[in-house]
Order: structure tokens, then C-alpha cells, then sequence
């Protein structure tokens, strides 16, 4: 059966770079919210917030039902948008799995925002006070807890891996 990954965390958590890595690694769909956003700017939307939202449910629910798996890449920092990509699951059919990745060191994540530079050609990375004043609700259902903070991606990603094991969900088919 195929599955939908719900990766989810603050901005310079590591989680786009796992996210990819997953993808990759199942030869799935991956969907990146800030490549959606990003490009309705472009264009001129004006709720691009909701407008993102929109699209990538949709484009996620289409591939679930094409029997692909799909990485969905986002902050989800409100439980109430969680609960949307569990019904978005369940109503198509498909097993899934929340991810949240965290940095619990507080200096590493902020020389993480503080240095990195945009993947999306044109993108404006939120600053740190954007990330530390961003209101993220607490998690009400179970999920996998991946704390970055002082490993290396190959180290995280392995931590990862052993975690969907655990839980049945192995690597590529």
C-alpha cells in the first residue's frame, strides 16, 4: 500500500533535506509548500497562503490515488492543517505518517537560518525572529520525532529510516 509522508517542523530543522532524501530514496512524489508558494508570488496570487494549501492537497490526493507514494514538505506548525492531511490520507485510502523534525539546539538552529541560502531561485528565507516568534501548536496525535541537532545528514536520515522501520513502513519497493 502505498503512503503519504506528512514531514513537518520549523524552518532550518533539516527537514527538506530528509524529505528529499525519503523521496528519493522511494522513488516517490515529492511536494515542496514553498516551491507552490514562492511561485504564486510570481504570478500574483494574493492568498497564496490558502491558495498553496489547496494545491497541494490536491496534488497530493492525485497521486496517492494513482497508487504513488508522496512526501509532503511543509512547516504544518497549526494542528488544525495536520488534521487536514490525516482526513486528506484516510479519504483516499492510503496509510500515513507524520515527521516532525526538530533542532533542539537553539545556537545550531540559528546559525542554520543565519547562513543558509535559498534552493528556489528568488525565495526570501524567513529570518530567525520569524522562526522563534512563529506560533507552532503542540501535536495531538502520534508521530515520529527526528531531533537534528548536532548530526550529520547521513546520521539523521539513518535515524529516520530506522524509525519507519519500526513502524513498518521499509525502504523502496
Amino acid at each position: 500500500m502505498n503512503t503519504l509522508f506528512i514531514f513537518a517542523g520549523l524552518p532550518g530543522s533539516g527537514k527538506t533535506v530528509l524529505a528529499r532524501a525519503l523521496a528519493r530514496e522511494r522513488s516517490a512524489v515529492f511536494l515542496r509548500i514553498d516551491t507552490i508558494f514562492h511561485v504564486l508570488g510570481e504570478t500574483g496570487c494574493v492568498d497564496r497562503a490558502s491558495v498553496s494549501r489547496e494545491l497541494i492537497y490536491r496534488i497530493a490526493s492525485d497521486n496517492l490515488r494513482l497508487g504513488l507514494d508522496v512526501v509532503a514538505d511543509l512547516v504544518n506548525s497549526a494542528e488544525a492543517k495536520r488534521v487536514l492531511w490525516r482526513e486528506a490520507a484516510l479519504e483516499v485510502g492510503v496509510s500515513f505518517i507524520e515527521i516532525e523534525v526538530i533542532c533542539s539546539d537553539q545556537k545550531e538552529h540559528r546559525q542554520r537560518i543565519e547562513t543558509r541560502k535559498p534552493d528556489i531561485p528568488g525565495f526570501i528565507l524567513p529570518t530567525w525572529d520569524g522562526v522563534v516568534n512563529r506560533k507552532y501548536d503542540l501535536w495531538s496525535a502520534d508521530h515520529l520525532v527526528i531531533d537534528t541537532a548536532g548530526k550529520t545528514i547521513e546520521e539523521s536520515y539513518a535515524e529516520l529510516r530506522s524509525a519507519l522501520l519500526e513502524r513498518g513502513r521499509p525502504g523502496p519497493q
